[in-house]
């Protein structure tokens, strides 16, 4: 999941409200990010923390030319899942389910069913099934029409090519 899937899921927590979603989302992130440059230690209960570590410096070496170099000292965020997220990946324990995600999410596809179908009627050469091309943004759209064409472009060049060298191979068993 990636962060504008991560909205979209967010947005029906806000009741659709998308704008909202992504602001609340960057404003966790931010907030977190700040702290943790700082050398503060962010920890969520349930989910885990986030902390800075300090590397020491260290003797490295390529692996290419077998040169040997001096790391410096760095710093880097390190996660630690908590005790319910370990519990909830590893299946041993079960989210509850949300009430108030299924009458958002009960009203959104009623609305938006019309909306998907209009854009597969009109492209009907796209692969993509009609739910996914209905969430993908113009600029995605235009980019999957520009892939196609190049795709279909190379299919008739590939095409053209084994015609060619099929050509010359059936002349010469006539001779």
């Amino acid at each position: 999941m990636n962060k504008s899937q991560l909205v979209e899921t967010l947005s029906a927590r806000f009741e659709g409200n998308k704008k909202d979603a992504q602001h609340a989302l960057e404003s966790v992130i931010d907030v977190i990010t700040r702290a943790v440059a700082s050398g503060e230690k962010v920890a969520i209960t349930g989910f885990g923390a986030f902390e800075k570590i300090d590397r020491p410096a260290r003797m490295v070496r390529n692996p290419r030319t077998g040169e040997r170099k001096r790391a410096k000292k760095t710093s880097v965020p390190k996660f630690r899942a908590g005790a319910e997220l370990k519990a909830v990946v590893s299946g041993a324990k079960k989210l509850p389910r949300i009430a108030a995600a299924k009458k958002v999410a009960a009203k959104a596809p009623a609305a938006k069913a019309p909306a998907a179908k209009a854009p597969a009627a009109k492209a009907p050469a796209a692969k993509a099934p009609a739910k996914k091309a209905a969430t993908k943004t113009p600029a995605k759209r235009a980019a999957t029409k520009v892939a196609a064409k190049k795709t279909t472009a190379k299919k008739a060049t590939t095409a053209k090519k084994a015609t060619a060298k099929r050509t010359p191979v059936k002349r010469t068993a006539k001779r």
